[in-house]
């Protein structure tokens, strides 16, 4: 198993302790793992127009989730923040300064 797939798992069993229901635990969790591995926002390689927008689906689908979420953090930073772990994306992103706490940009300070 790839560490992108062990990454995968992880964010997905986490999702999957917060899930409203099946169609998240078993539908959504899943999805929303994969996506996590891609190189955007989280928002934006899941297909939504907006971090609003995201908030919604999250709340919806992980509401207790959504609420330990601050609100000036991003999904794929909370997510990955959760497991202890760095999400693909990080070392690449563009927007570093501007992530809540981001531990790519405090380690290069």
């Amino acid at each position: 198993m790839s560490e992108l797939d062990i990454l995968a798992r992880e964010i997905e069993g986490y999702l999957k302790k917060y899930a409203a229901d099946d169609e998240a635990r078993y539908v959504i969790a899943p999805l929303i793992a994969k996506k996590s591995l891609e190189m955007n926002h989280l928002y934006q390689d899941l297909g939504f127009k907006s971090r609003v927008q995201m908030g919604a689906y999250m709340a919806q689908h992980f509401p207790r989730l959504a609420e330990l979420k601050p609100k000036d953090k991003l999904w794929k930073k909370f997510l990955y923040d959760a497991i202890g772990k760095v999400a693909p994306a990080c070392a690449t992103c563009n927007d570093q300064e501007h992530c809540f706490t981001c531990i790519i940009a405090e380690a290069s300070a």
